[in-house]
């Protein structure tokens, strides 16, 4: 158990630039380990934030605090954290403009390690309207730039619970190819090997098939780990009645790790938390890495282990309960050295049918911001200047309903497996290209490019420094966009047709949606567009 003193030294370091030094968290197998000491890691968590909710698919923008670049949160909680024994914390949304240092040094310092979801609400993949965007991949990897700093970064959420019943699994496609891509990323960068993984929700109609979509097929697009949010054992319950025997049983094969990303029924309260021990005893710890308790911080749903007014943290009777079962624990593992993983195949892929809606391959495109500016400058019939975005809805429902499927390019639809090579694009980039489609296949191209004054012919705009690069990957997408484009981007764009890579505000209020619809094989809907203010002008992106 840790000392108040290491809590001291953790919060000295708020005055301190040093990076804390602390031993990296990696994988073998289906464990955890500590890199240098090669000793099992078992997460004693704390689900770790305020104001933000578990379903991080929601569509609005909201203000929330970023509890790692929150110091005088920080240095309040660590203190407390270290009377839980906690080793790991989970982060919902962070702000990547913000500093971090000054938490996670102290963290590090307190031997506290952290997971963070990418997403942050009004910027996620949403469950019934689900796409892999260039700006959902600038904030994805927005955060992983300012946390793959820090050795106390544990791993990555790409998603939460983004397909929790079985008429929304289509979605769980563009998370993993998220997931794909965000490792793709990280390797890249030449970043220290960090995990990319999901949480997901205990839907009994899904569980199985979700687990096996996300670790099935290439290595490269599987999760590293695999995080469940369950909430089955409440009160004095038991190994047998709460279904934890069930789910040890269903993942001692699986070839990543697996812990509870979030635990902890509240049904009864004050919480007893009598499923700690049976977690980290003999009976789970050859199969789970541990969990992280839901949650830190009291609020409305009755969930908190300590409440904060005055910038004071009081313990309550769960913070107790939790804290003496969590005393008790002492998991037993095994060296890394002596560790040899017999359970190293894939699962096999959920086929689409009743109850799963999502091919395992193809996945969606990886976003590529550069293809999509250089196709909106290329056009000839665009979008004009005083289309509103509420009136997008109206004019794809036209123009993708004409023969000769000018949509083919934008279209995404994760149960076939069609998806267009623009279909990660912004929906005014998308719109200009299915406008342009359609006038192009026409013998009176400007009589057709209006659509009632909404589309303008317009003069191709790419200059002749882009010309080469963005010929080169035109061609690869084809004159219908239907084509795979493999080649990667040379750098962000600003294209006329949407915001550059990265210039979303974290934060930002305000979201216009367009209801779902559907044209053939297409799916289109609810784009969201956040009003951002940027000096005095308001954009929207």
């Amino acid at each position: 158990m840790k000392s108040f003193t290491i809590a001291a030294a953790a919060t000295a370091l708020f005055a301190s630039s040093v990076s804390a030094a602390v031993d990296p968290i990696v994988i073998k197998g289906s464990k955890f380990f500590y890199k240098t000491n090669g000793t099992q890691f078992f997460m004693k968590g704390v689900a770790y934030q305020q104001g933000v909710g578990t379903n991080t698919t929601q569509t609005e923008n909201i203000d929330y605090t970023d509890p790692l670049a929150d110091e005088a949160g920080c240095k309040r909680d660590i203190a407390n954290l270290v009377k839980l024994n906690t080793n790991t914390i989970r982060v919902y949304a962070i702000d990547p403009t913000k500093n971090h240092d000054a938490c996670m040094n102290a963290l590090a310092a307190a031997g506290i390690y952290v997971v963070s979801d990418l997403s942050q609400p009004g910027e996620s993949i949403i469950r019934d309207d689900p796409a892999w965007t260039s700006d959902l991949y600038a904030r994805y990897t927005s955060v992983i730039d300012v946390m793959a700093k820090y050795d106390n970064t544990l791993g990555f959420f790409a998603g939460n619970e983004v397909s929790n019943q079985p008429n929304n699994t289509h979605a769980s496609a563009f998370v993993k190819a998220a997931v794909r891509d965000m490792k793709k990323y990280i390797k890249q960068k030449n970043y220290r090997a960090i995990g990319v993984g999901y949480a997901t929700n205990d839907d009994p109609d899904i569980r199985e098939k979700m687990a096996n979509f996300f670790d099935c097929g290439d290595r490269e697009e599987g999760i590293d780990f695999w995080g469940y949010n369950i909430y089955s054992w409440c009160g004095d319950s038991s190994f047998k009645e709460s279904g934890y025997d069930v789910r040890t049983k269903e993942f001692e094969s699986y070839n990543v790790p697996v812990f509870f990303a979030e635990y902890g029924c509240n049904t009864i309260r004050p919480r007893k938390f009598t499923d700690v021990g049976t977690l980290y005893g003999k009976e789970m710890t050859s199969v789970w890495s541990g969990g992280i308790v839901y949650m830190y911080f009291e609020e409305k749903n009755g969930f908190g282990l300590v409440s904060v007014a005055d910038d004071k943290a009081e313990p309550n009777a769960d913070f107790t309960a939790y804290s003496s079962q969590i005393a008790k624990v002492t998991p037993s593992g095994v060296n890394m050295d002596n560790y040899n993983p017999t359970n190293t195949a894939g699962a096999n892929c959920p086929s689409v049918g009743s109850g799963w809606a999502a091919q395992a391959t193809p996945l969606p495109p990886t976003p590529n911001q550069q293809l999509c500016d250089c196709m909106y400058e290329s056009l000839s019939c665009a979008v004009g200047s005083d289309v509103k975005p509420t009136d997008y809805k109206d004019l794809f429902g036209t123009v993708c309903g004409y023969k000769g499927e000018p949509c083919a390019g934008i279209g995404k639809n994760a149960t076939t497996g069609k998806f267009g090579a623009y279909s990660m694009c912004s929906p005014k980039q998308q719109l200009g290209f299915a406008f342009n489609r359609y006038a192009s296949q026409q013998s009176n191209f400007n009589e057709a490019c209006n659509f009632k004054g909404a589309a303008v012919a317009q003069k191709a705009k790419a200059s002749d420094s882009q010309s080469s690069q963005c010929k080169a990957l035109l061609n690869e997408a084809g004159a219908e966009g239907t084509k795979t484009v493999t080649s990667q981007p040379t750098g962000t764009g600003t294209g006329n047709g949407g915001a550059a890579s990265g210039s979303k505000s974290p934060g930002a209020a305000g979201a216009l949606t367009v209801p779902t619809f559907e044209t053939g094989y297409l799916q289109f809907g609810l784009y969201a567009f956040t009003a951002v203010l940027s000096g005095a002008a308001m954009v929207l992106l």
